[in-house]
Parts: C-alpha cells; sequence; structure tokens
C-alpha cells in the first residue's frame, strides 16, 4: 500500500468516525455523503430542527477522539440493492434512498456497506482496516458549511463539517499554521482591507465592483497584458459580450455549455445570449474577408468579458465568479506544423508572465495534457485519428520545452486536447489558471479557409490560448502570493506623502504633482489625524513607499524615504528617487 492510498483511507475513515460521533451526539440526523478530499474530508448531514454551529465541533472531534482510542475495525459487507433500499427507507435516511435508487437505474444489483463499532454506512470504500493505524493528534475540524444537496440549490441545503488528516501529528501542525497563513493572505479578506473591489447583494451574487485602487491594479496588469502580447504579433480586437444563440449551436458550444450559460434574451424575435466565451466572436471576425496564407498565423487577441453562470454555493471571491474578463487569443493557423509552433511560443509567453510575477516553474506551477476520452462520444467529438495527433503534437511541444508536466484523461475540451497551466494557492488547492488548447473541429464547422501560395482553398488549424487566464482570478492569485504587497509596477499608490500639519499640505500636493508628472502614482494623507496614526495607516496599506513632510523636509533639497516593511528612513536625491521606481516599474521588479 503506498503512502498516498493509506492516507486517503484514513480520510474516508475519519469521515465515517464523524458520522458515528454525530449519530451519537444527535440520534435523528440523516446522512448524505462523506467523502476523503485533498487534505482531508467531509461529511453532509441533515440536523433537521436540531440547530449546529461552530462552537460544537470541539464536541463532535473530542466524541471522535473517543472513538479512535477504541481502535474499532471496519469490515465491508454487500447487500442486495432491493434490500439496502428498504433498509434505508425504514432508516428514514432519504439521502440514501436517493443514492441507492440512482444506482439501480445504472444497473448496479448490489451495494456495499461499511461496519464498525455498531454503525453502518452505505459506501464503496476504501476504508482502513481498524481505527488503530490512526495516530494521535493527526486531524481535526476545521469547519461548518451549507452545501445543497447533489450541488444544486433547488435541493436542501445540508449542513457540511469539514476536518483535515495527515499520517503525523508534525504533517497536521505543519498544515494549520499554513492554513493561519493562508487565512492571513486571502484575497477576500485583504481586498477589503486594502479597498481593492468589493459585492454587492443588490447588483448580484458573483459580480465584483472595482474601486479606484483595484481598478488601477486591473489596468494596469490589463495594460502590460496587451503590450507584451502585441510585441509578439496578436492583433487586439473588441467584440459584444451579446450574439444571437445561432453562433453558439453553429460552434457546437451550446449543448455543452448552455447549463453555464445565461438564460436567452428574446429581442425582435430572435435570441440572444451573454457570451460564455469568445472563440466563435473571433472565427466571425475572420470569416469578415477572403484570406491568403501570407496572413497567417493570425493571432486574434482580447480582453474580453464573459458570462458564465455559477451556482451560489461556487462563487468564492474573485475566483469563482459569474462575469470575468478572460486573456483571451485564438491563433489561426495553416497546418499543423504551424500550430504546433504557436503552442510552444504560447507556452514562452505564459512562462515570461510567470517569471514577471515571480513564479518558478515546477514548484509554483506546472502543465497537465488533458487528454479526451474516445469512448465519451457525448462530451468529445467523434475523430480518433485527430485526437491522435492533436495529443502528439502538444506532447512533443511540451517535451521539446523539457516542461514538467502531467497527463491526466478526460480533462480536455470537447474539440481538442489541451495544456493546462495548473497552480496551487496558499491553501494547497490546485487549480487551472489558464490553458493552450488544439482545435481540429471548428475551422470545419465555421469553414475558416485560407488561399495558398499556389491559389488553392485550404482549412485552417486553430490554437485557443489564454496568456494570464481570467483577470480576476489572476488578481486574487497575486494579492494572495503578495500578501496585498504587490511590486512597485502594480501597486496602486506607489508612493504615500504624510503631511505633518496644514503648512506642510501645499508643499506635499506640489511634490505629488511632480511624481505624477513622472507617471508615478502618489496619493497625499493630508487629514487632522496624528502623525503617528497616518504611518500606520500607511503601513497597513501596504504602500512601497512612504514620506513623512514636515518642517525639516520641507527644507531639505533631499527626501527622506521609507521604504515598505522598514522602520528606517533613507536620505536620496528627488530625481534619482523618481528614477529608481521608474526603472522598477520598467524592469517590473519584485521587492
Amino acid at each position: 500500500m503506498t503512502k498516498d492510498n493509506n492516507i486517503e483511507k484514513q480520510r474516508h475513515s475519519l469521515s465515517h468516525i464523524m458520522a458515528i460521533a454525530v449519530k451519537k451526539l444527535w440520534p435523528e440526523v440523516k446522512f448524505a455523503i462523506g467523502p476523503a478530499i485533498d487534505n482531508g474530508f467531509y461529511y453532509d448531514f441533515d440536523f433537521g430542527k436540531n440547530s449546529v454551529g461552530e462552537e460544537d465541533l470541539k464536541k463532535i472531534e473530542k466524541e471522535m477522539k473517543h472513538i479512535v482510542s477504541q481502535n474499532l475495525e471496519f469490515t465491508r459487507t454487500e447487500m442486495g440493492i432491493d434490500e439496502a433500499l428498504k433498509k434505508e427507507q425504514a432508516n428514514g435516511q432519504p439521502y440514501k434512498v436517493e443514492l441507492i435508487e440512482d444506482l439501480k437505474t445504472g444497473g448496479e444489483t448490489k451495494v456495499s456497506y461499511y461496519h464498525s463499532g455498531g454503525f453502518e454506512d452505505l459506501c464503496a470504500g476504501p476504508h482502513l482496516e481498524s481505527a488503530k493505524s490512526i495516530a494521535k493528534g493527526s486531524f481535526k475540524l476545521t469547519k461548518l458549511a451549507g452545501a445543497y444537496w447533489r450541488g444544486d440549490e433547488k435541493n436542501k441545503m445540508l449542513t457540511r463539517i469539514y476536518g483535515v488528516a495527515f499520517e503525523t501529528k508534525k504533517e497536521l501542525d505543519d498544515y494549520l499554521a499554513m492554513l493561519v497563513e493562508a487565512e492571513k493572505r486571502d484575497h477576500r479578506k485583504l481586498g477589503k482591507e486594502l479597498g481593492l473591489f468589493v459585492f454587492s447583494d443588490v447588483v448580484g451574487k458573483g459580480l465584483p465592483l472595482w474601486t479606484k485602487k483595484g481598478s488601477i491594479v486591473r489596468m494596469t496588469l490589463e495594460r502590460f497584458i496587451v503590450e507584451e502580447e502585441t510585441k509578439r504579433g496578436y492583433e487586439h480586437v473588441y467584440t459584444p459580450d451579446i450574439a444571437k444563440i445561432d453562433l453558439y449551436k453553429k460552434s457546437g458550444h451550446y449543448p455543452y455549455y448552455k447549463d453555464s450559460m445565461y438564460p436567452p434574451l428574446k429581442i425582435d424575435n430572435e435570441e440572444f445570449m451573454l457570451r460564455p466565451m469568445t472563440c466563435p466572436h473571433h472565427f466571425e471576425l475572420y470569416l469578415s474577408k477572403p484570406r491568403s496564407y501570407k496572413e497567417l498565423p493570425m493571432r486574434i487577441a482580447e480582453l474580453a468579458k464573459l458570462y458564465r453562470y455559477e451556482q451560489s454555493g461556487e462563487l468564492t471571491g474573485l475566483i469563482r465568479i459569474r462575469s470575468f474578463c478572460l486573456a483571451d487569443a485564438h491563433i489561426i493557423c495553416a497546418d499543423k506544423e504551424s500550430a504546433g509552433d504557436e503552442i510552444d511560443k504560447a507556452l514562452e509567453l505564459i512562462e515570461y508572465l510567470a517569471k514577471i510575477f515571480g513564479l518558478k516553474m515546477g514548484d509554483d506551477y506546472w502543465y497537465r495534457l488533458s487528454l479526451g476520452n474516445r469512448k465519451d462520444e457525448k462530451k468529445y467529438f467523434k475523430d480518433d485519428k485527430a485526437w491522435d495527433d492533436a495529443e502528439s503534437i502538444l506532447r512533443k511541444v511540451l517535451t521539446k520545452r523539457k516542461a514538467d508536466f502531467v497527463e491526466a484523461e478526460d480533462e480536455a475540451a470537447f474539440y481538442g486536447p489541451k495544456i493546462d497551466v495548473q497552480m496551487k494557492n496558499f491553501r494547497g488547492k490546485e487549480d487551472t489558471a489558464f490553458t493552450v488548447q488544439y482545435d481540429f473541429v471548428m475551422s470545419g464547422r465555421f469553414n475558416l479557409v485560407y488561399t495558398d501560395k499556389n491559389g488553392k482553398e485550404k482549412l485552417t488549424v486553430v490554437v485557443h490560448r489564454s496568456s494570464i487566464g481570467a483577470v480576476e482570478r489572476t488578481i486574487a492569485f497575486l494579492i494572495e502570493r503578495y500578501a496585498g504587497a504587490f511590486p512597485v509596477w502594480l501597486s496602486p499608490v506607489q508612493v504615500k506623502l504624510i503631511a505633518v500639519g496644514e503648512n506642510h499640505v501645499k508643499f506635499c500636493e506640489e511634490l505629488a504633482d511632480e511624481f505624477r508628472s513622472s507617471d508615478i502614482r502618489v496619493e497625499v494623507d493630508n487629514s487632522n489625524e496624528t502623525v503617528g496614526n497616518k504611518i500606520r495607516k500607511a503601513v497597513k496599506e501596504k504602500d512601497p513607499y512612504m514620506l513623512v513632510i514636515g518642517d525639516k523636509e520641507m527644507g531639505s533639497d533631499n527626501l527622506m524615504v521609507r521604504d515598505r516593511g522598514r522602520v528606517e528612513v533613507r536620505e536620496i536625491a528627488k530625481d534619482d528617487f523618481i528614477k529608481e521606481i521608474k526603472e522598477k516599474v520598467k524592469t517590473h521588479v519584485i521587492d
């Protein structure tokens, strides 16, 4: 048994043990599901009229520790599906009944149960042979949350209790220390403290409103991306946020994405939709006139606003939202060889941007080659040879670049395989940050052709690519990575001037104007608060530079600068200070 299999069994067994503890404390509880997950486990309960809160976690955990100390064994039995259905109906467990009915509909004739200490639970396993192998102090219950049954907000809201578990107490302690640090860095917390973005229930869930400061961070990032892509031959365009539903039916996206699209809008007897993706719009731009081989590859890029319906329970700060901006591009290539070259260049751009943000390949991010499932014709376009060719091209590009990558089946787009850029946040959760996709379907559907040098019409190959993914998600990631202390080039305020008193405000404003004329973002604190309070406030706002201006500073030809994270000040000539900031902005230095 590998270590990974062992810890997965331990986490799943602890989920079962938590159910035992909850049943003892609240005998009338109804059970839903309780799987092992990354770093731990959870179980969904229906407590009925009982009120269970965070304060009950210690009570449940204490009971779990008592159960573990008894070294209970886990035994597995099988039961006919009809017998199991009657059993759960008699026990008054509606969620288990529904699960068994689904299994029966799927053709299953038997189900498995796990038994421990007089308690039994419908479960496929696996579990440990005994709780004896669970190390003392190696698990902890962490939080309680609401969760709709089966993730559908039309269903009843259940109570989900989360726990974390590791093979040793030290691993658990290290993880809990990491969670404390992650809590400090949480982009939702820092976003509010730093005044970057807000949410409004009146506007709607999952729809962020960007403040002045947050907008500066966003505009700076977007401007940087556009400039960098333009240098690399991308043509930036604008296309509408809405289109006729016929466009998405033509592309084939509609049957695959309709559940995550917003409902159609009827206008002049036609149906329109808020767009969930950009590619069909870009294809129509390509089709606006005949194309020659001399125009290829054509790199069509856009900072595109997209709209996807995410269920309320899945919305998370800027990570999961309902309206987002994607740094998107579609590269129309003459053939497979050209497509391979463009994919290589797209990865080069991604790696360059990652370096700018201070990320290292292998440590902070890696590639996943996401493959299709040839047997699933509902999810994936049927063309085995095209899949073989496309997957081979992506694999060769990654191998040539000597890139760290893993392969994953059943993760591709419906129109072809892709290279996903995988990252972990400070909580250890892995996310797909952005992708490069090989597309062998859309050219045919849209008849994306060009005239070759012999005057013959040929079909193109399409590469879908995102350089930094969703701008909002990237900003959330950067907030947490930098703990809100953005590098100088990205900071919404680069220099904070603090006026000691009324007599110093005019000098501060004049100095601020000089900084602004050099494209330096500056803010003057001319409030009536004490200097001490102003300094403490500036420290919390994490601005890179702070200058306190009093009589002495007004009488000097040099500036007294306090760098972020330091208490002492340094003296520097004004022109040298301006030059220093501009150089850091130009080179995107990370402090």
